[in-house]
């Protein structure tokens, strides 16, 4: 049973976490739009699924250095699917951050994770009530 449940849910988990990944790339291009030299970047969501689901990724977990110890790993392993985002308009202090296309794709990609999160809780309600015979 655990199995099924593992099987079942290891694409949402995949996808929510790749989904998180861009929603930091994208905060950071926010944050960084006044930064002299700061190049935008995004991640390709499809292709970073896909290895994630291939497994060429590794596990997206936390890593430990001790028993006692929970330390976030520094080397996402979905860094190399971080792409610089193509320049649309020059900007004279070599910034490419376009404010409107980063708050779209950051709304967009809220939405998405949102989603992906209803559906997950939806399916584990319907693994319950199947368990619980309601």
């Amino acid at each position: 049973m655990k199995n099924l449940l593992d099987n079942s849910l290891r694409f949402h988990q995949a996808a929510l976490n790749t989904q998180a990944y861009r929603q930091q790339l994208l905060a950071s291009n926010i944050a960084n739009a006044d930064t002299p030299n700061y190049k935008a970047r995004d991640i390709d969501f499809r292709s970073a699924l896909q290895g994630a689901m291939g497994g060429r990724i590794g596990s997206l977990a936390l890593s430990t250095t001790a028993g006692g110890h929970l330390a976030a790993s520094r080397d996402n392993p979905l860094e190399r699917f971080a792409q610089y985002r193509r320049e649309l308009q020059s900007s004279v202090d070599g910034n490419t951050v376009d404010m409107d296309v980063e708050r779209a794709a950051f709304a967009e990609n809220a939405i998405h994770y949102e989603a992906s999160v209803t559906f997950i809780n939806g399916l584990l309600n319907g693994m319950q009530r199947a368990i619980s015979g309601q």
